[in-house]
Parts: structure tokens; sequence; C-alpha cells
């Protein structure tokens, strides 16, 4: 199931969103970064693995989880 909270769909995420990403060095562990959206990468609306994005910091990531302003799960 896509819900707008799981990064998968271009549509809900936005430069300036707090967000969780899966670096490429991460996926085997499944190891989550914190950070906040600078750029959005993915050109198509839907990615099945998440939509990825360029952080603030410069990492680069695929968006699992979306967070809302006091930290936790929209």
């Amino acid at each position: 199931m896509v819900t707008d909270k799981d990064g998968k769909c271009r549509g809900s995420v936005r430069p300036g969103l707090t967000v969780d990403v899966i670096l490429k060095q991460d996926q085997r562990s499944g190891r989550k970064t914190r950070g906040v959206v600078k750029e959005i990468l993915t050109n198509s609306s839907f990615h099945p693995h998440g939509i990825k994005v360029r952080l603030v910091d410069g990492n680069v990531g695929r968006v699992c989880s979306i967070m809302t302003h006091e930290g936790v799960d929209k």
C-alpha cells in the first residue's frame, strides 16, 4: 500500500521537508539518515523504492518516510 508519508510519490516530497532516507551505501543494512530535502532528483511521479533526493548536507538517498515538524511520521 502506498501512502503519502512513505516517500514513493513525488507529489508528497518537496524541498524543506524533513525526511528519512536510505543512502546507496546503506541499502543492504537499511540504515536510515535523517535530513532536510534540498532538491528532488527523481523525475517520475512514482518510484517503488522511494523518491531520490539530495539533502542540504549533500547526501543523496531515497526517501523512506516523511517527518512532521514534531519529528514523528506524518
